[in-house]
């Protein structure tokens, strides 16, 4: 998890969510990280991977370093975009990981972005649209989560 200085935005419209995507995309297949789950919100964001060979502070550092830099450009700014270091828990690979992907993906709904299941489940932001299948990214390791649920991924 990330959260922007000082409860700052680290996202102001649909251009920079875009970006953010993008590049943790882009970074996602540069290190072969998978991303199970992702949430984008205005002032902080959650993202659940399995770490890479490359380890999670590189993954983060390239993510968030060039993000900040294309924000501050674009947005004439200077400083700082994220508060302190990213924080992250380790989470053993089994039925546990469940509950940070159901965590981080019901966020918007928690938050109130999106009003209800329905409203959540095509909501461009978050990767339960991945997960449900109206959005395709690429980058996130959509099966994985299915996993959990049952085979084949229309069943789960």
């Amino acid at each position: 998890m990330v959260r922007g200085i000082e409860g700052h935005r680290i996202v102001i419209d649909d251009e920079d969510r875009f970006f953010f995507l993008s590049r943790m995309g882009k970074v996602a297949s540069a290190t072969d990280a998978s991303i199970f789950a992702w949430a984008l919100m205005s002032n902080h964001a959650h993202i659940f991977l399995k770490n890479a060979e490359v380890g999670i502070s590189t993954f983060m550092r390239k993510l968030l370093s060039g993000y900040a830099s294309a924000y501050n450009r674009r947005h004439q700014r200077h400083g700082h975009l994220f508060q302190n270091r990213y924080k992250s828990i380790a989470c053993e690979e089994d039925a546990c990981s469940l509950r940070p992907v159901s965590y981080i993906h019901l966020n918007p709904l928690r938050t109130g972005l999106v009003g209800s299941l329905e409203e959540l489940e095509p909501y461009p932001w978050s990767g339960h649209s991945v997960v449900m299948n109206p959005i395709r990214h690429d980058w996130q390791d959509r099966e994985y989560v299915l996993g959990y649920f049952g085979e084949p991924a229309f069943t789960a």
